[in-house]
This record gives structure tokens, C-alpha cells and sequence, in this order.
């Protein structure tokens, strides 16, 4: 009998060493955003907006019980799909990665999802990847974004132009996923309120010269042209020449088309032009954007909440799940995104970590006031920007 007790001693030890070992080790998570190429501006805080809940995770020590959390990046490039595929691929096969946070635009996005992450059985949380496509592809359950779908923005962009007084607009659009599917969105929604589009035409990224595709625009007319492009690519290019020949003088800005770095190259002359991105106001940006300032980056850089959010929500699912696998966090996603559950912010990880291993439930509220919807993509509010003194100014939230 006393043999028994002892060898029934040594297995629990033995079992709950195991557990610890196994709840305390490194997990890691995929950065997967375009660190080059038409939207790099925005990438650097991007990333450090999905770190920062890393680290408060890490931190907290509470994460299956003293996980570390630590970020994998790698570079989508944003619109090559071969490299963003081999940068996938190579951060779960090499690195280990246990979840990403990414792609960011729309076509790197779906080339990841279907060829990458689909075979691999891995989730993935955009914080950008904005396509109305997307939302009905082809994903097994595991894609969800935190961004809401340019369906959603094309709505928002015709009631601005509205109430602005705008009754005809020009419009361009990146030729590729994410352009195609804004501008059809921002088209429709337009006339749908009694709006004239004189013209849609692409425009390619990487171009010296826009001046044909602004002449054929000026020649088609409209009160102001709406850029749906990159901010540091053609949607620039198709501004500055639009400036340079006068065609036009004031620009509708969509989300690709909003931040610093379209202010520093344009300057006053974009003084006037107006748009929106996807953001929330409230507590939860308010936190996050102090905490932001604290690690040194900018919270209100587009997607930046979105990113810290798509690395919290699966954190918490983790928790959750009481696992790192994707077979067994995947669905607890929606549960720890939404109601019912005690309501977490930014710089509360540990609060809700704690209640998810005590049994209780939690309703992630995070930076961007996340609610997944449908396919699992947030329901999403916006930030109408206005230029001015070559500063993108918060008129109002939508």
C-alpha cells in the first residue's frame, strides 16, 4: 500500500511538472505586415501596437501560467503575394509561430490565407486587411479581422461627400484587391444617396509619371477626386500631379490614403481634404493611447489599435482554450471578442487572463471597440479626418 501511495505521489508530481513545463514556455506570434512597400509608413506602429500586448501578456506572467509571448515579424511586402506566402510559410514551418497577426493588404492577405494558412491549419487576425471579398472567401474558420470590411467605409465615405455638400466626384483606385473592392463599395454607396461618379479608373503603383491617368480624371470632371490608393505609393504620385496641373485641388482620402507620412510629402496644398479611417473613440483608445506614448510610438497611427487588439484577442483565446493550438483556440475567438463577459480594455490583459482561468467570461473591447460579426470581422467605427495646418484632424466618429 505504502508502494502505491508513493508511486501515486511521484505521477501527480510527475503530471503537474509536465503541466507547468508545458504552460510555461515560449509561445510565439507572427507579425505578418508590409515593413516595405506602399504602406511601410504605417507598418512600424502596426507592429508595435500587436507588441505592446505582447508584452503586457508576458508580464502579467498569467498566460497558462507563466507563458512568455514573444513576436515573430516578417515583411508582406503588402502587394507581393509570392513573398508575403514565403514569409507565412517560413514563420510557422522555421519559426513556430503559434498564431499571425496579418496580412495586411487585402491581396497578400488572400493568397496567405488560401495557400498558406489553410494548409497549415493556422489562424489568422488582420488588423488592415479591409476587401469586401474576404468576407465570403474561403477559409475554414480561420480568418477573422479587426478592421471593419470596405463595404462598411464606402457607406461612410457617401454620407461625408454628402453632407459635405460633394454632388460629383472623380475617382481612382490602386488596381488590385483592395482598390477594386473600395472603390466599387464607395461607387455604389454614392449614387445609392444621389451622387454623380464622372469616372472610375486604376491607377498602377511604382509609376514616375501620373500625369495621363490625372488628365484622363480632370477630363471626366467632378467636385474633388477620391484617391483609393496607397499613401506611399500611387495614390501620392496621382496627388502631387493632380496638384502640379492643377486638375484638382481637394481630395477624398479613404483609409490607405490616411497618415503622416502623405502630410510630410504633399504639405499645406492637402489642407481641406477629408476622408475617414477605421477607428473608435472612447476608454479604450483613450488607454491605449496613453500607454502607447509610455512604450514610444503613436496609437492613433492607422491600424495600430487594430493590430494590438488582433494580438489580445488571441492571447485570450489561448487562455481560454487553455491552449496554444489552433484547433483548440480557434473557437473560443468569437466567445472572448464579444458579450456576454466582463468588459476588458487596453492595459487590463491581466484582469481578463485571470477572470478566463478563474471560469469566468470576458468581453474584449480593446483599442478599435471590437466586435466580431458574421465571418468574424468586426463591425467597426470610423475616425472623419479633416486636413488641417497639415494635420489629419479628428472631425467626429462614425
Amino acid at each position: 500500500m505504502k508502494k502505491l501511495l508513493l508511486a501515486t505521489a511521484a505521477t501527480a508530481l510527475m503530471t503537474g511538472a509536465a503541466f507547468a513545463d508545458a504552460h510555461s514556455k515560449e509561445v510565439k506570434i507572427g507579425i505578418l505586415v508590409g515593413f516595405t512597400g506602399p504602406i511601410e509608413s504605417l507598418a512600424p506602429a502596426m507592429a508595435a501596437g500587436a507588441e505592446l500586448a505582447m508584452k503586457e501578456v508576458t508580464d502579467s506572467g498569467l498566460l497558462l501560467g507563466g507563458a512568455t509571448v514573444t513576436p515573430v515579424r516578417a515583411d508582406s511586402t503588402c502587394v507581393d503575394s509570392a513573398a508575403a506566402q514565403a514569409a507565412a510559410e517560413r514563420m510557422i514551418t522555421s519559426d513556430g509561430i503559434k498564431a499571425l497577426v496579418g496580412a495586411d493588404c487585402s491581396g497578400v492577405t488572400g493568397a496567405v490565407l488560401a495557400n498558406v494558412a489553410m494548409p497549415n491549419g493556422m489562424v489568422m487576425i488582420s488588423p488592415s486587411a479591409t476587401s469586401p471579398g474576404l468576407s465570403t472567401a474561403e477559409d475554414n474558420g480561420l480568418f477573422y479581422r479587426t478592421a471593419p470590411s470596405d463595404a462598411r467605409e464606402g457607406q461612410v465615405m457617401a454620407d461625408i461627400l454628402q453632407e459635405r455638400g460633394i454632388k460629383s466626384i472623380a475617382l481612382t483606385y490602386t488596381n488590385n484587391d483592395y482598390g477594386k473592392g473600395l472603390a466599387d463599395a464607395i461607387e455604389t454607396s454614392f449614387k445609392a444617396v444621389g451622387g454623380e461618379v464622372t469616372i472610375v479608373a486604376a491607377h498602377e503603383d511604382g509609376k514616375a509619371d501620373y500625369s495621363a491617368e490625372v488628365g484622363a480624371l480632370a477630363s471626366a470632371g467632378g467636385d474633388i477626386l477620391v484617391v483609393a490608393g496607397y499613401l506611399d505609393q500611387g495614390g501620392l504620385g496621382i496627388i502631387n500631379a493632380s496638384l502640379d496641373s492643377g486638375a484638382f485641388d481637394t481630395f477624398g482620402l479613404p483609409g490607405g490614403m490616411i497618415g503622416d507620412s502623405l502630410l510630410a510629402n504633399v504639405g499645406d496644398a492637402l489642407n481641406g481634404s477629408f476622408g475617414q479611417i477605421a477607428g473608435a473613440g472612447g476608454e479604450g483608445i483613450e488607454k491605449l493611447t496613453a500607454m502607447a506614448t509610455e512604450a514610444g510610438f503613436d496609437a492613433t497611427s492607422p491600424y495600430s489599435p487594430e493590430s494590438y487588439d488582433a494580438a489580445a484577442l488571441f492571447m485570450l483565446a489561448m487562455q481560454a482554450a487553455g491552449s496554444t493550438d489552433a484547433a483548440d483556440y480557434n473557437a473560443k475567438i468569437l466567445d472572448v471578442a464579444n458579450a456576454p463577459g466582463e468588459l476588458i480594455y487596453p492595459g487590463e490583459l491581466a484582469k481578463g487572463l485571470k477572470i478566463l482561468a478563474d471560469g469566468g467570461a470576458v468581453d474584449y473591447v480593446g483599442g478599435s471597440s471590437v466586435e466580431l460579426i458574421g465571418p468574424g470581422e468586426n463591425a467597426g467605427s470610423y475616425r472623419e479626418i479633416e486636413v488641417k495646418d497639415v494635420k489629419n484632424t479628428t472631425v467626429k466618429f462614425r
